[in-house]
């Protein structure tokens, strides 16, 4: 399996943690909550079709809102396989961590 980049691994994370509310507005503020680095539309929209194409995540239509003029969110949920890509994610970097002494990062 590909590793994930980490824009995708962050995006993910993401959608698992917003649920029923991981949309492209809800998942830029959420980033932006969890990382103090505003994220770009184009840079989430980017990470959400490569993880779409790569069927780690997948969407659907949510209800027409009047906040938004009467139009449909598209929801994005991760699917089993971007779930195995995130545990493979994390087992490689805490591997890649794992003999680094503290001392070295001061």
């Amino acid at each position: 399996m590909k590793l994930l980049s980490r824009s995708e691994e962050m995006v993910l994370i993401t959608i698992l943690k917003l649920k029923e509310d991981a949309y492209g507005v809800a998942i830029r503020k959420k980033l932006y909550e969890e990382t103090g680095t505003r994220w770009s539309f184009g840079s989430i929209y980017t990470a959400l079709n490569t993880l779409t194409r790569k069927r780690y995540a997948s969407k659907r239509m949510g209800e027409p809102t009047a906040e938004r003029g009467g139009r449909h969110k598209c929801i994005y949920e991760v699917t089993a396989e971007g779930k195995k890509a995130l545990r493979e994610i994390r087992k490689v970097q805490e591997s890649v961590w794992a003999d680094l002494p503290d001392v070295a990062l001061d």
